[in-house]
């Protein structure tokens, strides 16, 4: 079973050298990661605080943006790309499972995630200690980001397996991943935020908002990262919801993991229904 999941998992990383989805994503992390690391001096000065951390803070929300997207763009052809292109016929023929094949696709994927992550970010952790602008407790800081970043693009990655199973073809799942990522990053937050307006003291404040946040993975991944930073007031949005939420940062983790499996499970059982 492991080494035919490994299979799977290598093809996906050789498609990502060879299409150089690892380049563009390192690239694209590595750039507005040493642009806040740059624009983040002025507030390190200001608050007491090294450059490092500020930096974290400010890539916890630019994550939320920036991670989701990459993910789905990897992960949105993984099924009916292989139907449209009639290699999914030729895969099943083998001896694997459908669950190992989406398995395979998941860990060559996530690799992918990883290692652009660490290339992107740990240059501009890198660049920053050298200029001596970090401290041990920022790149333990940084460590976390990178780690809980992998996890929230797992939480995507299943996402886009999700529509990529729902659709028979690719751009068709394109489309959907784009909208996919719009609601749940960016008009998801907008209508709790619209919502608290008006009604700032009824009982979707103070009873429905805590766990409405929680369940998004975008919102979890960055009250986690927000909350360990105790950064609610180096960035604004929806970093003081952190103090005003009965928070428990592992809740965050768990709200994390859960929500990437469950999606996952839930591709699985599509996959599993799909005629090759």
């Amino acid at each position: 079973m492991l080494s035919r999941i490994l299979t799977v998992a290598g093809q996906e990383i050789r498609i990502g050298i060879r299409n150089r989805w690892i380049l563009l994503a390192a690239v694209i992390l590595a750039v507005f990661s040493l642009a806040l690391a740059l624009l983040g001096s002025a507030p390190a000065g200001t608050l007491g605080v090294d450059r490092l951390t500020i930096t974290v803070a400010s890539l916890a929300s630019l994550s939320v943006y920036l991670v989701p997207l990459i993910a789905l763009l990897l992960a949105f052809d993984a099924i009916c790309g292989e139907v449209e292109r009639g290699t999914l016929l030729m895969t099943l023929s083998c001896p694997i499972s459908r669950f190992e094949f989406l398995l395979g696709k998941a860990a060559g994927h996530t690799l992918v995630l990883s290692f652009a992550l660490v290339a992107g970010y740990g240059l501009t952790a890198g660049l920053l200690v050298l200029l001596g602008s970090g401290s041990v407790a920022g790149l333990t800081d940084f460590l976390r980001l990178i780690a809980t970043s992998i996890l929230l693009g797992i939480c995507f990655l299943a996402v886009g397996y999700l529509l990529s199973s729902l659709t028979r073809q690719s751009r068709t799942a394109a489309a959907a991943s784009i909208a996919a990522w719009l609601v749940l990053v960016v008009l998801y937050d907008l209508a709790l935020l619209g919502a608290l307006v008006a009604n700032p003291s009824g009982a979707f404040a103070s009873e429905f908002f805590p766990y409405a946040v929680l369940i998004n993975p975008a919102d979890a991944f960055r009250l986690f990262n927000l909350a360990a930073l105790g950064a609610s007031d180096l960035v604004g949005g929806m970093a003081g919801v952190t103090e005003a939420l009965p928070f428990d940062p592992a809740l965050a983790l768990a709200s994390l993991a859960a929500f990437a499996a469950l999606t996952f499970a839930a591709s699985v059982l599509l996959v599993r229904r799909i005629a090759p």
